[in-house]
Formats: structure tokens, sequence, C-alpha cells
């Protein structure tokens, strides 16, 4: 399958970055190991297409986007390209405390022209963002990623998780500590997968 395949609704500049993005990704991933090599030969369903399915879940007229624990950049450069096109007003924050991986980061950003801004340092370290949507991918289990979600969402903002086949565990073991009001839609790239999209969180 071609990239094009894996998004058939962007322009052909956002296609370009993506690809871009992708070759940026492959050349730094042997020195920085961004991302388990393995996947690397699927990297537009395993990686681009499971970070782009997080778009259509932004609130409409979302502003601030924050991405913690970005890692290589998923899915917070895919959501940065995708809102260049789609949503120019929006702000995009990637909460990175490697220092290699925020250097990569940055020179992404740079490369593809995206208006973005870079925080490297540990997510409970950055001053409160209030943004209208957080996100994380594969950072910690749901019960760390709640007080990091309360720090930084705006108060009626929204919290994007996409979870493996452990989310019903780590649900439960939340719900011991937070309460909080959940919306569960099935992945589009694994079929044992969810995304959670988490509002109201409070302590119990």
């Amino acid at each position: 399958m071609t990239p094009a395949s894996f998004f058939p609704n962007v322009s052909r500049e956002t296609l370009v970055r993506l690809e871009e993005y992708a070759a940026l990704l492959a050349k730094w991933n042997p020195v920085i190991n961004l991302v388990s090599k393995s996947t690397l030969p699927d990297v537009w369903q395993r990686h681009m297409r499971d970070s782009a399915q997080l778009w259509p879940l932004c609130p409409k007229g979302a502003r601030l986007w924050v991405d913690m624990g970005s890692g290589g950049g998923f899915p917070g450069i895919v959501i940065a390209i995708l809102a260049a096109e789609l949503a120019p007003e929006m702000r995009v924050i990637l909460i990175e405390s490697d220092q290699r991986k925020a250097t990569f980061l940055r020179t992404v950003a740079q490369t593809l022209g995206l208006e973005l801004r870079v925080e490297s340092q540990r997510a409970e370290d950055v001053p409160p963002l209030g943004a209208d949507v957080v996100s994380a991918r594969a950072l910690t289990a749901l019960s760390g990623l709640l007080p990091l979600a309360q720090r930084h969402l705006a108060e009626n903002g929204v919290a994007i998780f996409p979870k493996g086949q452990s989310a019903a565990q780590e649900l439960t073991d939340a719900l011991e500590l937070w309460q909080f009001a959940v919306t569960k839609t099935p992945s589009e790239t694994d079929h044992q997968a969810v995304v959670l999209q988490i509002r109201d969180i409070a302590r119990a």
C-alpha cells in the first residue's frame, strides 16, 4: 500500500510532509531508537495511521493540543502535520524529556516547516498549559496519565489516550483513585485496542 492509501483525504502538501517525516524517522532511528526497529517497515499503519485516528476525536474549535511523552513524534508530529492543513489556528506543544528525542522533534518541525513548540522536560515539571486536548501514546498506565492530564487540560478539555488490550484493567485501576467520564472508540489499527476520551477528571 502507498502512503496515499493511508491518507486519502489530505492535500499533496500534507502527504509530502508525512513522507518527509517517515524518511527522517528512518534516518534517525538507528542512532536514537525512536521506535522499535521491527515496526519501521510498517510505519504507515503501525505509527502514522494509528496516530492520525486521534484527529477526528478532537473537539471542534480546539486551539491547543498538547502531546505528552512525544518520543519519536507519535501522535504529536502527525497531529501537527494534519493541523497545519485542517486547523491552522491550532497550536501544538510536544513534551519530551529525553534531550536527544527533543532535538529530533525540533529538527522535524524545522525541516517540515511546522509551527510547534517542544518542551524538553517532564510533563509534571511543565507549568500548566490549559490545553483543549492532551494526548499520550505508550507513555504510562492510565493511573499515571490522569494527574498529568488534569495538570495540563483546560476546564472543558479532553484527554485522548490510545490503549491496547490492557485498557479495561487500566480503567479499573484508575477508578480506585480518580473520577472521570470516559468514551471508548475502537482502534482503527488494532482490533484489541481502543482510544479513550476522558473528561471531567477529579480525585476520587
